[in-house]
């Protein structure tokens, strides 16, 4: 059986050392920098990243988009989040 969203979700979290919701919430901009983080994606230091910046460069990394002008910016859908967790090593129990 395929995960739901918010189990997605939590298996992220878990896999870049954040804890697990038990409500269903979609990812703070500090659980994106651990994303971002955990995959390698080169985030400026030197200002802080907004969280729309964030998630292009995420969509942009593990291939969702061909390139960060073209990535979207709105939160993950389920494809996204399944193609992050992929990307972040995130394993699951349903």
């Amino acid at each position: 059986m395929s995960p739901t969203v918010q189990e997605l979700r939590n298996a992220i979290r878990v896999a870049t050392g954040r804890f697990e919701r038990e409500v269903e919430a979609s990812f703070t901009k500090e659980e994106l920098q651990a994303v971002c983080e955990a995959l390698g994606v080169d985030v400026d230091k030197t200002r802080r990243s907004s969280t729309s910046q964030k998630r292009r460069l995420i969509r942009a990394h593990v291939g969702i988009t061909e390139s960060l002008e073209a990535a979207d910016d709105s939160t993950f859908r389920k494809a996204d989040l399944q193609a992050i967790a992929d990307g972040v090593g995130a394993s699951f129990e349903s």
